[in-house]
């Protein structure tokens, strides 16, 4: 019998009342990680992408709620758990990379009080095993002299150096989901690059499921398995990377990829998609994506809003991009 995936989201929505009414900044998302893959969620800011990680863990901001679906972790729903369950669910099972490491580390504790602490609070292990595995955590991200290190302050690191620091952090307690948002955004290209290889290998070397929040196309191209393009709270396209980076069956995801220097070579200027995502409170009916397609037709409008059940299971979208058409 084959193992249950480590995370299994199925038609997810989240929604925020406002004073114009409910509005939906993640609307029926569903998808599945397996234990060692990578999923990269890509899209535009407002898209929904780090709104449906903060779900998965349970940090939505108030008054965002979870108003349907089911969220799956090794086979136990979890979307209906108390805080008090969650905060041990955190860290434990769930580990999270933010995109400013300042913002994930206490500047008052040293980073070794912190790593341990953590260790304590989820591992049944003793405080000399927790400072032995908070030193091997860091040698294992990469963090030159660990023993010596462990007593220094957030801020006698760089950027790199601290959000290696996180990663430590959200692996010491050895989850089997990992959700990284934005993890490379604040960093320049070579540690980037280099943070980039850390997730590769730590994710098969544990086999830890990672789910990887980015706008970066360069960065879901050379780390996810698959990849998740998400418009407007909803799934455009999802699939193994390479097809959907190679060759994309959604309109939106072909003008992602068009906008792109990895996509032009250099060779031609850079694609734009016209307009902008629209509000939240200002959905178009039909596809979202319509307003901003040079392939809408009258049922893009008028029909409801495609999704990947309704259509081919890879792009959300009524026409979606032949094989042999190019990249716009």
């Amino acid at each position: 019998m084959s193992q249950p995936p480590v995370l299994a989201v199925r038609n997810l929505v989240v929604e925020i009342p406002t004073r114009g009414g409910i509005v939906r900044p993640v609307d029926g998302v569903s998808y599945t990680i397996a234990a060692g893959e990578i999923l990269g969620v890509v899209g535009e800011s407002g898209a929904g992408k780090s709104m449906t990680g903060n779900a998965v863990i349970g940090l939505l901001d108030r008054p965002a709620r979870i108003a349907g679906g089911e969220i799956h972790l090794n086979g136990a729903r979890i979307d209906g758990l108390t805080l008090a369950q969650l905060r041990r669910l955190r860290g434990k099972e769930i580990g999270m990379v933010f995109q400013d490491p300042l913002t994930s580390l206490n500047p008052l504790l040293p980073i070794g009080d912190q790593l341990t602490e953590t260790i304590l609070a989820h591992l049944p292990v003793g405080q000399a095993e927790a400072r032995r595995r908070a030193v091997a955590a860091l040698d294992e991200v990469g963090i030159p002299a660990a023993a010596e290190r462990i007593g220094s302050y957030p801020h006698e690191f760089s950027g790199g150096m601290r959000q290696r620091v996180v990663i430590a952090l959200a692996l010491c307690a050895e989850p089997s989901l990992v959700i990284a948002d934005e993890p490379t955004t604040a960093l320049d290209v070579s540690v980037q690059a280099q943070i980039i290889a850390l997730l590769k290998r730590l994710c098969r070397d544990r086999g830890t499921a990672v789910m990887l929040v980015t706008h970066d196309m360069g960065v879901i191209a050379e780390t996810a398995d698959r990849v998740a393009v998400m418009y407007a709270g909803r799934l455009a396209e999802l699939g193994p990377v390479r097809e959907v980076l190679t060759a994309p069956r959604h309109p939106y995801t072909a003008g992602l990829m068009g906008s792109t220097p990895l996509a032009s070579k250099g060779q031609r200027r850079l694609h734009q998609i016209p307009g902008a995502m629209p509000r939240l409170h200002a959905i178009p009916p039909g596809c979202a994506f319509h307003p901003r397609c040079d392939r809408a037709a009258e049922r893009c409008r008028a029909d409801p809003g495609p999704t990947l059940k309704s259509c081919d299971g890879r792009a959300a979208c009524w026409f979606p991009i032949a094989q042999d058409e190019a990249v716009a």
